[in-house]
């Protein structure tokens, strides 16, 4: 025979697991609205006037709250990359003609994200931008 004890644990933890997947799937992002670059938002962003942003020179930037760099290699052609290091993650500033990490000297080409220095090897990850009018969006 089971007492009322044991049916209320059992119904609880039930409830509980239920209520949490529940809200789980209240949390998530709906992928309809992401636009398929992985930002969240619907419609293009704005990262810079292009302008701003120096023909064969750099400018830093924030992307959903992350860092990134943005270069103009040629008139009109804009390229950007995550500013976070691929050695060990830390934050990559522009410097002069390339990126440059401050905490063990990695240098990155600033028209291709390529290691030009290490103790990193792999590249910066690529950030997709557009240049739309006189803005530069991602999205």
């Amino acid at each position: 025979m089971t007492n009322a004890t044991d049916i209320s644990r059992r119904t609880a933890l039930l409830l509980g697991t239920a209520g949490t997947a529940v809200a789980l799937v209240g949390c998530s992002t709906d992928g309809a609205a992401d636009s398929g670059t992985g930002t969240g938002n619907i419609g293009p962003v704005e990262l810079a006037k292009l302008a701003d942003i120096p023909v064969g020179g750099s400018i830093e930037a924030s992307l959903d709250g992350k860092p990134i760099l943005i270069s103009q290699p040629a008139a009109g052609t804009v390229v950007a990359f995550s500013a976070i290091c691929t050695h060990q993650g830390c934050v990559v500033k522009a410097v002069k003609d390339e990126f440059d990490c401050p905490c063990h000297g990695s240098k990155f080409d600033r028209a291709t994200g390529e290691a030009l220095a290490g103790p990193a090897t792999e590249p910066l990850a690529s950030v997709k931008v557009t240049v739309t009018g006189d803005a530069v969006t991602a999205g």
